[in-house]
């Protein structure tokens, strides 16, 4: 097969020479603790705290002193990982943050929802380039990355994501990992390893990466880890109350027809309790890599290798379930067996005292192959190559402007075969340009951010082939004439491009329980942005408030056409209007602080609201969401209890349902049993310890899914 690049082969290898690190890469975001902090600081900061994963080390994007346009920007640092993890997957790790939720698909297979936004409209990032996996194609596509192994992870929301590209219109997760080391290890060796068990999944897992300082100016690095699990307990009945009604109902219809057999089956479908049926996961990780640290500059490259099997539960009653046998003893179970070879290289060169200081370099290569089984038989197989390359060139910080400009380049090739290869192969190129800027030293600050996109979309199969030219822009004003605390109004105008999923599906989607049909005519989707905020210190606490508000023109939605094709409802991807809205806060205050221990108390809130133009719901928005937590904190042991409240969802469109309020309540127990050394952990946890049946309403497979039930966990975390 013949394919047309938007580039020259030329070109293409000038681009991935160039590569990048992102704009936001070095650690896009200050906490309101840090937010006064200036680069010079940090830096003194990391150097102090070389070799130590559990120093709280954040960074500001490069050249910038504040960067607010980054406010809406929380950060995991390697012990709340080590508190949240509670799978494999990175949707759940995050799901304690204000404005983001999970798809909670199956516990192998949950991404990140941000402000209400998910699939397309959310990028999942590694150390600033792209994972390269299918996850965005599909809900039950997992990602290829496995918590355990990450050393921080920064979530952005707001008008910033523009600069990770246009499918970062709703935001972005960058995960930062050590696969190329970028500082020397304390006593030329630095250990670092996690393990743990857990009740509800029988999970054991464990984790180690090593640096070893070669010479003087390089490091070796080695990383891998191990994760399985079992089906997953949970707290009641597995079918939601209205599909319970819906199956019961069927049974009664069997019997009046004579077919008792049928009529019994379908009643023990709708009494199954306690365990949900092949929703086991197991993966494995190893990466190697290098960093050459000469004096002010980095170099370093890596590789690796992901491999992830996982159960994917099917809803009873549908088309696939019946032709499978349904998840009785016996039947031909559903899972999906992924791969990932991936090669990195990154590159941060001082380039002295003229205009510009950096010159940051990314590049990310991936070869993907992700296999849907029906049993043993190969059902549908996924393919992706991608190759993703950054340059950014960081200007003097003591200018009139201070800021950064880059470029990118991307290319994906996708092809997929089987009986539910729904989206055609497909290619897709896009070259990029942006810049982050920042002016003003006073109380007052004005900063500024613009990105150009050329992307190219092709399904040679199907003869068709879009270009589309997308412009995005923000306009930040900070004001901080208010001691400790910050105050700032974001405006942005971005656009995405559509995919090659939206543009050319046409088969069934069975995560989806859809016959879904592209539509190559779709439009640029685009949308202004307002954001407001306040973040800072008050007495001895800190705050963060924000208040959203996203006005989309050719919004691309899936929407029911009412047909049927192949047992499957068909929806059609078609572009109206919507308007996005939502607040999110954060509320954390030391009650008790004397010396050797310390009360703390932490609250948070977010809710978004989402509408079409004819009036109608947008679907799988996530309801409003409280967190309010105790933690006592001595120097050898913490204790924290938290309560997480998540509102009913009635707001539903005409195919989807609505989802009950539940609670969840959580307790955790960190003991570091080495006096003076905070690098040894041993944690003990339990969540949702009064078992309640919990259902994500973001998740496509809610009404048969529902959250873990109680669970008990141990684990074990040694940095030397």
């Amino acid at each position: 097969m013949i394919r047309k690049p938007l580039l020259a082969p030329s070109s293409i290898a000038i681009a991935i020479a160039l590569g990048t690190s992102l704009v936001a890469a070095p650690a896009l975001a200050q906490t309101a603790d840090d937010a006064a902090q200036t680069d010079a600081a940090l830096e003194d900061d990391l150097h102090n705290r070389q070799g130590d994963t559990e120093g709280n080390i954040i960074v500001s994007a490069s050249g910038l002193e504040q960067l607010d346009l980054l406010a809406g920007t929380s950060v995991l640092e390697i012990g709340d990982i080590q508190r949240n993890a509670v799978t494999g997957q990175l949707g759940e790790l995050l799901s304690k943050l204000p404005g983001v939720s999970a798809t909670s698909f199956s516990p192998g297979a949950s991404r990140p929802v941000l402000r209400g936004q998910q699939a397309e409209r959310v990028r999942v990032l590694v150390d600033g380039v792209g994972t390269s996996d299918v996850s965005n194609t599909s809900a039950d596509h997992a990602t290829t990355i496995d918590p355990i192994t990450v050393e921080r992870i920064e979530v952005l929301r707001g008008p910033a994501v523009l600069l990770y590209g246009s499918q970062a219109i709703g935001g972005a997760v960058n995960v930062i990992d050590k696969r190329i080391p970028t500082r020397m290890p304390d006593h030329n060796i630095h250990l670092d390893a996690l393990g743990g068990v857990d009740s509800a999944t029988n999970m054991r897992t464990g984790a180690a990466s090593l640096d070893v300082g070669v010479t003087s100016n390089l490091v070796l690095h080695v990383d891998g880890s191990w994760r399985q699990s079992d089906d997953i307990d949970i707290g009641g009945f597995q079918l939601s109350n209205a599909l319970r009604a819906e199956v019961l109902a069927a049974a009664d219809e069997e019997e009046g027809e004579g077919a008792l057999e049928e009529a019994a089956e379908l009643r023990a479908v709708a009494g199954r309790r306690g365990t949900v049926l092949n929703t086991g996961a197991e993966s494995w990780t190893v990466n190697a890599g290098f960093g050459l640290i000469l004096g002010d500059s980095t170099f370093g490259a890596s590789v690796g290798f992901y491999d992830s099997s996982y159960g994917v539960p099917t809803r009873p009653g549908t088309v696939h379930a019946e032709e499978e046998g349904g998840e009785e003893e016996g039947a031909e179970l559903v899972t999906i067996g992924l791969e990932q070879f991936r090669a990195d290289f990154k590159g941060d060169i001082a380039l002295g005292d003229g205009a510009f200081e950096r010159l940051k370099l990314r590049v990310g290569y991936s070869d993907y192959t992700h296999t849907e089984f029906e049993g043993a038989e190969v059902g549908t197989t996924f393919d992706s190559t991608s190759v993703e390359a950054r340059a950014e060139l960081v200007q003097a910080a003591g200018g009139t402007l201070r800021g950064s400009s880059g470029v990118q380049y991307t290319h994906r090739d996708f092809f997929a075969q089987g009986a539910e290869a729904y989206v055609p192969p497909n290619l897709t190129e896009q070259v990029a340009v942006f810049t982050l800027q920042e002016f003003g030293t006073g109380p007052v600050q004005i900063e500024a951010a613009a990105r150009a996109e050329f992307t190219n979309v092709e399904a040679q199969t199907l003869g068709l082939e879009r270009d589309y030219d997308t412009f995005s822009g923000a306009l930040g004003l900070v004001y901080e004439g208010v001691d400790g605390i910050r105050i700032g109004i974001n405006g942005s105008r971005a656009e995405r491009a559509p995919s090659a999923e939206e543009l050319f599906a046409e088969g069934p989607h069975i995560a989806t329980q859809a016959f879904e049909i592209g539509n190559p005519d779709l439009e640029v989707e685009s949308a202004w942005g307002l954001e407001a905020y306040a973040r800072g210190r008050i007495g001895a606490g800190t705050f963060s408030l924000t208040a959203f508000r996203q006005w989309f023109s050719d919004y691309i939605i899936l929407e029911e056409t009412g047909d049927e094709e192949d047992g499957l409802p068909v929806f059609e991807y078609l572009q109206q209007d919507a308007d996005f809205w939502g607040v999110e806060a954060e509320f954390s205050y030391p009650v008790i602080n004397t010396d050797g221990f310390k009360l703390l108390t932490d609250l948070s809130a977010s809710y978004v609201e989402a509408e079409l133009d004819d009036g109608s719901a947008v679907p799988r928005i996530p309801p409003l969401s409280l967190l309010g937590a105790l933690e006592a904190q001595t120097d050898a042991f913490d204790l924290r209890g938290e309560v997480q409240w998540f509102d009913g969802q009635d707001r539903v469109t005409a195919f989807e349902t609505p989802t009950d309020s539940f609670t969840l309540v959580n307790a955790v127990a960190a003991w570091r049993p080495l006096s003076g050394n905070q690098n040894v952990t041993v944690q003990i946890a339990a969540d949702n310890i009064f078992d309640v049946n919990g259902r994500r309403h973001a998740s496509f497979t809610k009404e048969f899914v529902p959250l873990i039930g109680r669970n008990f966990r141990a684990s074990v975390r040694l940095s030397f």
